[in-house]
């Protein structure tokens, strides 16, 4: 007896454990089944309203599950559905989803009784199916106990919050029905691909096929083996009173013509003949997936929406969202996008952005124009290594550690195991200055730089920079071990064209219900990564890669010019060809270009990122910036002065007010001081300054040209005299070997003749003769080889003295472009003091 006690308290206990297990596992899953309420999303697309940076509508937002379900674009509403495809669904999917409360007891003791007689079967509910694909879609292909009771717990809920109409409609919203040109995800998909129709103007014939395929898609392949399926389907109709004998009789005798199949019946519906002749015309009647306009900014404008906001209050109230987006430069890098020609399977992300307040102005996350529609935003989600790019980044650092624009590097392999080498296999053995190591993007110096700048402080500056450098990177950081989207790099670069602030990435200004502000987003995030010298002279780095070099002196970022407009920026390729950038930057715009494959493969390695990316970046950035006025990087003197252009205010707001009297406006004050003659100066002045720096810039145009050309003189020049010298080379080549050839014939006639003598005497003087012959001929062959030596000779003076007047042009060239720079400082310094003297004087006033 006290052993059968000691059984039943050990039964007890294990009972117990039983429950609070379950209920912990109840507990952890109620973050999940607290999900249920966004299936309602379904229902409500489009509510919150995106507007551009004007004010002007944009969008509205797509639902997206909170699982990350797919979901038809073309997400429909309760009328949007034929009610013949209701009806079918119901009566193949679940008979009894008007009578159960999400689970059905008895289909499921059906199932499992099938299931055991060797006839498997689903018992799944419409309403579990709905979970299924949308709220535990991350767990579809799983079969366990988990899964399933999950799926039953989340169906129970949903069943509770939403009507049966509500849950139908999501179901058919969501359902798989085969592959078009993509995966048709809902019924109006699968209507236009098999019928050419909308969902709402199905039949009941085509209701019934369509739901004939739920199951299986495959089917559509062997229409007559699964045709009868329809006939069953029909009768079951009938039996649950859903149509009536004759609704049926007629949609069986309806001339059924699934997409791409020939098919003929009797007057009684019977199949007499059926062939796919179009195995293709799934993905031919399948629309070409539309990627909506700035469909990349709209993905990241929902995400950073969603980490402030719920769902509901996005997809099912009156929202308004005015973004940062540029019309004009999204349409531009939209076009870029479109007609850049690159290789099958090579997408891209194109990211651009203001400097001066890190407002992004436009976002393309995909290649645009290859009928493919992706799911992932390129410009705002890949990381890919930056190779090359993170240079200007390195060389910038070092100027705040003691380094100069002069400093030098040196060009050699590194002692230890890692052995980089630079992009041609080859090195100098020379130290290099910053410049020039950029320009021909050389590895060696920069990985010698970092090794004696030290990788943690530089990592740490990255950071700084919104970049995520793992110091345990080790020295490869130099060459681009760091993994950045192109709205990163956009960013990282702009502190060059804004005095040193780095500008977290903005892309919402305002959020508003009615007239009520949700958030107000007006004030970017701002901080200091560099002071103002050191980011002027980094961005110098950054012009000099652009116009320094020419593609035939191995400039590679030569394509990225736009006329007119002052740039700067940088390539980058990383291992294998797996990836191409270009990150640049000009007064108004930052931006950054990204090509690779969404699988990470190598792209073909006849690809370089100065002849892929930077003409695509410089396309995508000239469209943004056609029409506005020029304007010039601010130097220095420039931004001190417009600091002190503020004192005026200052003065302004100090003068005395009389008492018991309101303030006196700032237009009284105009009209009765000297100011505004003061302010008219002020705009001379500043008109007059705009102008002087528009004519400098046309000069600098004028002489890069002039440069140009000169330069493709000389070009020419080497190109005509490596032709010569070719056709000097051949010419004594010929001759050579035509000597040749005549002394072999004349030597053999020589033995034939010693061979045909019959007396000593007249033998040994053939054989003389003979000798004597190939003295000469071996003669005649020294004074063609010294011929061909003193030609080289010659020609190797020719090419030394064409390289020494090209390498005279490139010095003369250099000089007139720092002299042009100087020249271009002495005016902005002296324009900065007129504008001091003038801003005194107000002061004063």
């Amino acid at each position: 007896m006290p052993r059968l006690n000691l059984v039943l308290r050990v039964m007890l206990y294990v009972f117990f454990a039983l429950i609070a297990l379950f209920a912990l596992i109840l507990l952890s899953w109620q973050p999940e089944i607290r999900r249920v309420h966004t299936v309602k999303q379904l229902e409500y697309a489009g509510k919150a309203t995106i507007l551009d940076q004007n004010g002007e509508v944009l969008a509205a937002l797509s639902p997206t599950l909170s699982s990350g379900a797919r979901v038809s674009r073309q997400v429909l509403g309760t009328d949007g559905f034929s009610p013949w495809l209701r009806k079918s669904v119901v009566a193949s999917e679940d008979e009894r989803f008007f009578m159960h409360a999400g689970i059905d007891w008895r289909g499921l003791g059906r199932a499992v009784f099938s299931t055991l007689r060797g006839d498997p079967q689903g018992g799944s509910t419409l309403t579990q199916q709905v979970v299924k694909n949308t709220l535990l879609s991350e767990m579809q292909g799983a079969r366990n106990p988990t899964r399933k009771l999950k799926e039953a717990l989340m169906a129970l809920k949903v069943e509770k919050k939403f009507s049966k109409v509500e849950i139908l409609t999501a179901y058919l919203n969501v359902v798989y029905w085969g592959v078009g040109r993509t995966d048709l995800m809902g019924a109006e998909d699968a209507a236009l691909v098999y019928f050419r129709k909308h969902a709402r103007d199905l039949n009941l014939a085509e209701s019934v096929y369509l739901t004939t395929l739920l199951p299986n898609p495959r089917r559509y392949l062997d229409y007559p083996s699964y045709r009868p399926l329809m006939k069953n389907l029909l009768d079951r109709m009938v039996e649950s009173r859903m149509v009536t004998p004759q609704e049926a009789l007629e949609a069986w005798r309806f001339p059924l013509k699934p997409a791409g199949w020939s098919v003929r019946y009797d007057e009684q519906g019977n199949l007499l003949e059926a062939t796919l002749v179009n195995p293709d015309a799934r993905k031919q009647n399948s629309p070409a997936p539309r990627v909506r306009f700035a469909d990349g900014f709209l993905d990241q404008v929902e995400r950073e929406l969603l980490e402030r906001f719920s769902k509901s209050l996005l997809y099912q109230s009156d929202v308004s969202v005015l973004t940062t987006l540029n019309v004009q430069a999204q349409r531009s890098a939209e076009r870029a996008s479109i007609e850049a020609n690159l290789p099958e399977g090579t997408t891209l992300g194109i990211a651009l952005l203001n400097p001066k307040n890190g407002d992004v102005k436009a976002l393309v996350g995909q290649k645009l124009g290859d009928g493919l529609l992706e799911e992932w935003n390129h410009a705002t989600r890949s990381k890919r290594q930056v190779g090359s790019s993170i240079k200007p980044l390195l060389y910038t650092f070092a100027l705040t550690r003691g380094f100069t624009l002069h400093s030098t590097v040196l060009d050699l392999p590194l002692k230890g195991e890692y052995q980089p080498q630079n992009f041609n296999g080859r090195y100098s053995g020379k130290a290099v200055t910053f410049q020039d190591a950029l320009d021909h993007s050389l590895n060696l110096p920069a990985v010698h730089l970092l090794d004696q700048i030290g990788v943690d402080p530089f990592a740490s500056k990255l950071q700084q920079l919104g970049l995520q450098a793992d110091p345990r990177a080790g020295l490869p950081l130099a060459i681009g071990a760091v993994e950045a989207s192109p709205l990163e790099m956009a960013a990282a670069y702009a502190p060059y064209a804004n005095a040193g602030t780095f500008f977290k990435p903005r892309v919402i200004q305002k959020v508003l219900q009615g007239e009520r502000v949700l958030w107000d987003n007006q004030k970017p995030e701002a901080k200091q990564v560099w002071d103002e010298r050191t980011a002027f002279e980094g961005l110098n780095l950054l012009r000099g890669f652009v116009s320094d070099l020419t593609p035939a002196q191995g400039g590679l970022g030569w394509k990225a010019r736009i006329p007119g407009w002052q740039v700067g920026g940088k390539t980058g390729t990383t291992n294998d060809v797996k990836d191409l950038w270009f990150v640049g930057i000009t007064p108004e715009l930052a931006g950054a270009v990204w090509i690779g494959r969404s699988d990470n493969a190598p792209l073909p390695s006849n690809l370089f990122s100065g002849d892929v990316a930077a003409p695509l970046w410089q396309k995508a950035m000239a469209g943004a910036l056609n029409g506005r006025k020029i304007t010039a990087f601010e130097s220095p003197e420039e931004i001190k002065a417009q600091a002190a252009s503020r004192g005026p205010e200052v003065v302004r707001s100090a003068l005395p007010q009389a008492q018991n009297t309101k303030p006196v406006s700032t237009e009284a004050i105009q009209k009765t001081t000297p100011a505004t003659k003061n302010k008219n100066q002020q705009a001379t002045l500043y008109a007059r300054q705009d102008k002087e720096r528009k004519v400098f810039q046309q000069k600098e145009d004028r002489l890069l040209a002039l440069q140009a050309k000169a330069r493709g003189s000389v070009e020419q020049e080497r190109q005509n005299l490596l032709e010569s010298q070719q056709t000097e080379q051949n010419r004594l080549k010929l001759k050579m070997a035509n000597l040749v050839r005549q002394q072999q014939v004349d030597a053999t006639l020589q033995k034939v003749r010693i061979a045909a003598t019959l007396s000593k005497e007249q033998k040994a003087l053939e054989t003389r003769k003979y000798d004597r012959l190939l003295q000469t001929q071996k003669q005649q062959r020294i004074t063609v080889q010294r011929e061909i030596s003193l030609l080289n000779q010659k020609q190797k003076s020719q090419r030394v003295a064409l390289l020494q007047k090209e390498g005279r042009l490139l010095t003369l060239q250099k000089r007139e472009r720092i002299q042009l720079r100087e020249q271009e400082m002495a005016l902005l310094s002296a324009q900065k003091k007129e504008r001091v003297r003038l801003l005194q004087t107000q002061a004063q006033l």
